[in-house]
């Protein structure tokens, strides 16, 4: 099978799966490449709320395909270059994420996990950030994301040593948020997938931006709000004691 991104969008959910499974689904240049312009086919789709992305069968992402790195810039600067342009469209991406992890989620695949929403694990999943097992500069970038996650000291700890770390330490860091036993993450992703889509997306997508460092726009926010339908039907659903019917979109609004 060609490595390659797969996707599907159903009940407001679009799951991408990294399927390259004769390589742990080590991401190839190409699919890198192709991470960014799946996002923005995913963001401009109103029928899409949020975002799963997850590794076939039973492993997320064991990092790049090393073979990527040979040739010419021995330092890996092209294959870099794509992956940090990756991350940074999937960090960037208007609605919720959730990286659902299983098995290896080294190297890159580490670095897409982080640039998630949020990471739940199954039981047994391995956690690494390895350049220095191959001489490469961890980008500024993506430096900066991991610290903001998990703290400076075990961002020096998975930097300086490559080790891998296990699903207790990685959820005692912040590294992921929910750790589920074998054979339960499909249904607790599905679970909280529902909970987040019913939510109001206008609420969801100004948090994410303030939590992401932007309050400078704020009052672009307040302005959104007051012409928005959501806070009224939030209001309204509350004392009518009903299921609100949220309709802002980003996919709308910001298109």
């Amino acid at each position: 099978m060609e490595p390659q991104l797969e996707h599907t969008v159903a009940d407001g959910v679009a799951t991408v799966v990294i399927s390259h499974p004769a390589k742990r689904n080590a991401m190839t240049a190409g699919m890198w490449r192709a991470l960014p312009g799946l996002l923005d086919t995913l963001a401009a789709d109103p029928a899409v709320r949020m975002m799963v992305l997850t590794g076939a069968g039973n492993t997320f992402c064991a990092g790049a395909d090393i073979s990527t790195l040979r040739g010419p810039g021995a330092a890996g600067e092209e294959p870099q270059r794509l992956a940090v342009g990756a991350e940074e469209a999937l960090a960037g991406f208007p609605k919720p994420t959730i990286a659902a992890v299983r098995g290896y989620c080294v190297g890159g695949g580490c670095q897409l996990a982080a640039a998630c929403d949020l990471r739940f694990a199954e039981e047994g999943a391995s956690f690494g950030v390895t350049p220095a097992k191959l001489g490469i500069v961890y980008p500024a970038p993506s430096t900066a994301r991991l610290v903001s996650l998990v703290g400076p000291a075990t961002a020096k700890y998975l930097l300086f040593s490559a080790e891998l770390i296990g699903t207790d330490r990685a959820l005692r860091t912040g590294l992921v948020d929910e750790v589920l036993p074998p054979g339960q993450l499909d249904r607790r992703i599905a679970e909280f997938s529902r909970v987040l889509v019913s939510r109001s997306q206008l609420t969801q997508t100004a948090a994410k931006e303030f939590t992401d460092g932007r309050g400078d726009r704020d009052a672009y926010w307040r302005a959104r709000a007051r012409a928005a339908d959501d806070p009224v039907e939030g209001v309204t659903a509350f004392l009518e004691r009903r299921e609100p019917r949220f309709t802002w979109s980003p996919a709308v609004t910001e298109g």
